[in-house]
């Protein structure tokens, strides 16, 4: 098994925990972290293919290697963004979700049955 294979299967095991987090984990951080897992995938993904694609007696193709090193920014400063944006709302609404209702508190409805 060669190391691209390898970098590969990586990559394509953190995409797969990226998604299934972002599909089942309902709290938008772990909803970050979850895209963050994903983003990190496919720059070990652009990682190997820089790798694999060089030329007779260079390190890595530098393409794929600067596409991969304005990802990682770009995605640091997007997480920034959506950290804000999260505290932002945590701020203003006292929830950290998206619902219209916040969830009722100390209801009797429970004691009933």
């Amino acid at each position: 098994m060669s190391s691209a294979t390898v970098f590969a299967l990586c990559a394509a095991a953190l995409i797969g925990v990226g998604t299934y987090g972002l599909i089942v984990l309902p709290h938008p951080l772990r909803k970050i972290i979850a895209f963050n897992v994903i983003g990190s995938g496919v720059f070990v993904l652009f990682g190997a293919l820089a790798k694999r694609g060089a030329g007779s007696g260079f390190g890595g193709d530098p393409v794929p290697q600067a596409l991969l090193i304005t990802g990682i920014v770009v995605a640091f400063s997007a997480t920034a963004l959506a950290v804000a944006l999260l505290v932002r709302l945590i701020a203003a609404s006292d929830s950290a979700t998206l619902a219209n209702e916040a969830p009722a508190q100390g209801s009797d409805d429970a004691t009933k049955h």
